[in-house]
């Protein structure tokens, strides 16, 4: 095939970008950080286990799965419970807050989460953090995620993923986490999330 073959032009990176913004997919998709967490059980395998069923919902693409992070359990006494990995994912998505609030739920439930007590150890947690840039305060699920802006263990992933995120009515990730620090938050170089295929 010779070189001046019309149909081998390059692809102006213009075009890959509008093609890539309507992810042929889905329709008018919406952006949404999600929170995953484990600290029982094989919490590498659960974290990869809520990222590929996130992946196998309709209406849902994940686009990016921050790196692995080691935390101390919140809201506990030191050395009551296993410690937590963290990590956050963006995902682009047409189901509305309340069907993606339930899609996490049904997925925590596959994994056999049990809500005994609040802060209480789990093989899964599964929190939307933001979506678009929806400010509410309804009670079933409000957004952005109450606390996403003074926990560490969330806006360090998710700072990993997009440099330029913000909280809606909170500021930039950057400029939170520069208030609150990272400390506590400890990078797993040796462990790694998939991004479904």
């Amino acid at each position: 095939m010779s070189s001046s073959d019309p149909t081998v032009q390059p692809v102006p990176a213009s075009v890959v970008e509008r093609v890539d913004a309507a992810d042929v997919t889905l329709s008018n998709p919406k952006r949404a950080v999600i929170s995953i967490g484990s600290n029982l059980g094989n919490r590498l395998e659960i974290l990869q286990g809520a990222i590929d069923a996130l992946e196998d919902t309709p209406g849902l693409r994940v686009k990016a799965v921050s790196p692995v992070y080691e935390t101390e359990p919140w809201g506990v006494d030191p050395g009551t419970q296993p410690s937590y990995f963290n990590a956050v994912v963006l995902v682009k998505t047409t189901l509305p807050p309340d069907s993606l609030l339930e899609r996490g739920h049904a997925i925590e439930e596959a994994f056999e989460r049990v809500r005994e007590r609040r802060w209480g150890a789990r093989t899964l947690d599964v929190d939307i953090v933001t979506y678009q840039d929806v400010v509410s305060d309804d009670p079933g699920l409000t957004l952005p995620h109450p606390r996403a802006h003074e926990r560490a263990f969330v806006l360090v992933p998710w700072y990993d993923v997009d440099p330029e995120a913000e909280v809606p009515g909170r500021g930039p990730v950057v400029e939170l986490l520069a208030e609150i620090g990272s400390a506590g938050v400890e990078p797993r170089t040796d462990l790694e999330l998939r991004l479904p295929e």
